[in-house]
């Protein structure tokens, strides 16, 4: 059941350049059948709506799977995403003070950004949002795959205001560790950084109970002193020691096992005294504070991918989502000795029917989805202190109804339309100035295309609308100077994207592959919400009109049975077209080239990352004051891996890594802190089978 097309397809990509000289060969490559190695862009994307690979979207697609995720060595999450085009971290390195830019959306210093990038674990919503602090807490040991989904088309199928777009975290499974002829496995993992002494300690223990359950128990511990800058200074507040786990059951049955019933519990925390207030950026006027954050989801989720009846392919999910973090012993009295949480409940069922019109196929997903958030935040110091009006409690209450169709002509030619409304009640509490109950609509439509002209070119294009709702700080929030702001109308976005896909096979050697994906976009903003100058008689947030971003994506892959290599290239542009300044929120041009090979006899793979980031004229405060804007700058990472395929060694895995080998000193627009020193990594891994 499903839209999921073969491509073993393949193309050279090194760079944008490349593209262009190796035209010849990729119209030579009319077929594909014999290629035998997956690239970046032929990985499966099972949220953009029917299952389909990455290359045959007409949208920008990235999957970070479980190999890429290893060989980053990663720390935190922005480890994980540091090559996928379009997508930077904001905020800082710190443990805490990390969040999301896509496109150009998102920016640590306006509070309403966190909920125009949705952010999904297992199918439950998870949002955050506090001045100064990240937006997700978590680890990346938790998870076997990554997919990010840019651009506000992803609005149709995971909620209305996804201005940047959606990025989907999958945790991992007792099945991805038992192998054939096995009944369970117990995986151990170290791993040593050397910025900061950091240490990982890891074990994950599997067990098939009988032939339709298993069950899978994780934990992780990892710590960290305060990190080493390039430039010899440390990272006042970045030291931090956070404890991780997941228990996830699996059942399946019915025919065939084609019903899977999945109940997961995650859970992270952490606990530190003498934490930087700012967590985003270094702030020293701030000062400290202890601070505990302790971030869980649950989810229960029902999959039937009833192939004996094209009518039926039906996922639904129940899922909880609790972050809370704890302040006390702050020098900024009530504002940072307070507790503040999100709490979210959420249901979501939906289904893709299969059926022919004629010469068209049609896979038609619904669904309808519902949440119920709650927000908390109060202050824990003594009675007199005001309540917290700058982080109003309230409670936020959602309904979404959605149906997208993705109808195929001849294999070729495919068109997606679909739309979504979201009905959403929102309602202060005691500590909000005023009882203002907010009740609207927001709509999502959107139309795509591609045609592929042959079985190694094809072309695409989309426009897509979505709104956002006001988010409940940007409607409750208020100063003794200004007032809640209850008349904010919702941010609008028109997106327009076209571009071009190539593939190709055995263009060097027989058996490899490559493709490249082309993605240009256009996204036309207006009411724009933003934080309003602290004057007597002004609200706290206001609409400021329209703003325009648009750029360029380039993404591409090569791989052999010896020899890959990656290029990711961005290029965004935005500004406020009202005043016709360029926006902060615009990361530097930024182009990420990965090249290595592996020697599949003995199981070694080494390779090299380089990144080169244009210089820029704006971007966020810099930490010590100054020009936003930055020069360009370049780094180098060096990688390698053992993994012994036969032998008493096997099931080990042995991983060297220097990140910033060169140790360049520089500063991205897009976080107010320099880069961190160089940094040398060493993991080793053990699986035990039984």
């Amino acid at each position: 059941m499903g839209l999921v097309r073969s491509h073993a397809a393949a193309l050279m990509c090194g760079a944008a350049l490349g593209v262009v000289g190796t035209m010849g060969a990729f119209a030579q490559s009319t077929t594909t059948t014999n290629a035998s190695n997956i690239t970046l862009l032929e990985r499966l994307v099972i949220g953009a709506g029917a299952p389909k690979v990455a290359i045959d979207t007409p949208q920008a697609v990235t999957v970070v799977n479980q190999a890429d995720i290893d060989a980053t060595q990663a720390t935190s999450i922005a480890d994980v995403l540091s090559t996928v085009p379009g997508v930077s971290i904001i905020g800082s390195d710190r443990i805490f003070g990390e969040s999301f830019n896509i496109r150009g959306i998102g920016t640590a210093e306006t509070s309403g950004d966190e909920s125009r990038i949705i952010i999904n674990v297992d199918g439950a919503k998870k949002f955050y949002e506090q001045y100064r602090m990240g937006s997700f807490f978590s680890d990346p040991e938790l998870y076997k795959q990554v997919e990010v989904l840019r651009g506000p088309a992803s609005s149709t199928l995971y909620g209305a205001g996804a201005l940047g777009g959606v990025i989907n975290f999958t945790t991992k499974d007792a099945s991805d560790f038992i192998t054939d002829g096995h009944t369970g496995a117990a995986r151990l993992k170290t791993q040593y950084s050397s910025n900061g002494n950091g240490t990982l300690l890891s074990g994950i223990v599997a067990q098939q109970v009988n032939e339709s359950f298993d069950i899978l128990a994780a934990g992780n511990w990892r710590r960290s002193n305060n990190f080493d800058l390039a430039n010899g200074n440390e990272l006042s507040g970045s030291e931090f020691s956070a404890l991780s786990g997941l228990i996830k059951g699996t059942a399946r049955f019915g025919e065939n096992d084609e019903q899977v019933l999945r109940l997961s519990y995650q859970r992270w925390s952490s606990d530190a005294d003498n934490q930087d207030y700012a967590q985003t950026g270094t702030v020293a006027q701030f000062g400290l504070v202890d601070r505990e954050v302790v971030d869980q989801t649950a989810v229960l989720s029902y999959e039937n991918a009833d192939s004996d009846n094209p009518w039926v392919d039906l996922k639904a999910n129940l899922s909880f989502s609790d972050t809370y973090v704890t302040q006390s012993n702050s020098a900024v009295g009530n504002i940072g000795d307070a507790e503040y949480g999100y709490r979210t409940w959420q249901a979501n069922i939906q289904n893709t029917s299969e059926f022919d019109l004629g010469d068209w196929m049609h896979y038609l997903t619904y669904g309808v989805q519902g949440s119920y958030q709650d927000r908390i935040a109060f202050t824990t110091l003594p009675v007199p202190n005001p309540a917290i009006t700058t982080h109003p409690e309230g409670q936020d209450t959602r309904l979404g109804v959605f149906a997208q169709n993705e109808a195929v002509y001849d294999d070729r030619l495919t068109i997606i339309a679909g739309g979504r409304a979201d009905f959403v009640w929102q309602t202060p509490e005691e500590t909000s100035k005023g009882e203002h109950n907010i009740e609207d609509v927001a709509l999502s439509p959107k139309i795509a295309a591609i045609y592929d002209v042959n079985d190694n070119f094809s072309v695409f294009g989309s426009v897509a609308h979505t709104q956002r709702l006001p988010t409940l700080d940007e409607l409750y929030q208020y100063d003794t100077l200004r007032s809640p702001s209850l008349g904010l109308e919702k941010e609008s976005s028109n997106n327009y994207e076209a571009g071009f896909a190539l593939s190709g096979y055995e263009l060097i050697q027989e058996g490899d592959q490559a493709s490249v994906k082309v993605t240009g976009f256009y996204s036309d903003l207006t009411n724009l919400i933003e934080v309003s100058p602290r004057v007597a008689g002004n609200t706290y947030y206001r609409n400021v009109g329209e703003a325009t971003i648009y750029g360029v994506e380039v993404e591409g892959a090569y791989e052999s049975e010896r020899l890959f290599g990656r290029v990711a290239y961005t290029a965004t542009v935005g500004k406020n077209d009202i005043t016709g300044a360029a926006l902060t929120s615009i990361p530097a041009h930024k182009l990420v080239v990965t090249v290595g090979g592996r020697d599949p006899e003995y199981g070694i793979e080494y390779g090299a990352k380089a990144t080169f980031a244009a210089s820029t004229e704006t971007g966020v405060t810099p930490a010590a004051g100054g020009a936003a804007g930055t020069p360009a700058y370049a780094t180098l990472d060096l990688f390698a891996s053992w993994k012994p395929t036969t032998g008493p060694l096997e099931g080990s895995e042995l991983r060297f890594g220097i990140d910033n080998i060169f140790n360049a000193d520089y500063r991205d627009n897009q976080t107010p802190d320099r880069s961190l020193g160089r940094t040398f990594k060493v993991t080793l891994a053990k699986q035990f089978d039984w």
